[in-house]
């Protein structure tokens, strides 16, 4: 199995002790849409231990333009999102333990889904749940990874309990509806979800190795622009 994370342990940032923390890691993803299967596929690769994916939606045609691992055949068969998705992540890495759930993240159930998880990472499209997520983190003390993308430009923060601001104290309170711009009102091109997924799982393989090299900036991206942005 060791010849799975090769080029991986040769990265001085991981190297066989990062991989070992790695496996030993749990991670909870929220949403399955674009972020969300980009993270997923990423972490599974990766090597994590255990990934979960949550989610209620069932996959619909529009999804395929930049929702990776869901295709037409799950269309046909009518397959929940964290259901396709875990059944494809299955077939690339047998050793990963991945829990599919279909369910809405909400109040009632938000502390049983992340408990005895190492990291909390974020796919969602809307601002409760993820003030939700916030609080939740904050109150068991476990990290989780802001990422947002809509349109041609995405934004992704880190929020580690006692060491980083937290999600409250950059968005400080719901916007009034018809503010926030979604991806069923301005769009969105692959590339956003895609690259902001990617940072996210960049920086979810830090704080499971405990690098130093952990972001504490909110990180925006225009990839139509192409503007790189830190705060």
């Amino acid at each position: 199995m060791i010849n799975r994370y090769s080029r991986q342990l040769l990265f001085p940032g991981i190297g066989k002790e990062g991989q070992r923390k790695l496996g030993k890691s749990s991670a909870v993803i929220i949403g399955c849409g674009a972020l969300g299967t980009i993270i997923a596929t990423s972490l599974v690769r990766a090597g994590i231990g255990e990934v979960k994916i949550i989610d209620r939606d069932f996959i619909e045609y529009h999804n395929l333009q930049r929702q990776v691992l869901l295709d037409e055949e799950d269309i046909k068969n009518e397959l929940p999102k964290a259901i396709a998705a875990e059944r494809h992540l299955r077939k690339v890495n047998s050793s990963v333990e991945i829990k599919g759930i279909v369910t809405d993240a909400n109040y009632a159930n938000i502390e049983r889904l992340v408990t005895g998880s190492d990291l909390i990472l974020d796919g969602l499209d809307n601002l409760e749940t993820r003030f939700l997520i916030n609080d939740i983190s904050l109150k068991l003390k476990i990290p989780w990874i802001y990422g947002g993308a809509v349109s041609a430009s995405g934004m992704t923060l880190n929020i580690i309990p006692d060491r980083t601001s937290c999600f409250r104290c950059v968005f400080p309170s719901l916007s009034h509806p018809g503010i926030i711009h979604t991806c069923d009102t301005a769009g969105v091109i692959s590339p956003a979800p895609f690259i902001i997924g990617s940072l996210q799982s960049a920086e979810a393989m830090k704080i499971l190795v405990n690098a130093k090299e952990i972001s504490h900036d909110v990180i925006v991206i225009d990839v139509w622009q192409g503007t790189f942005r830190r705060f």
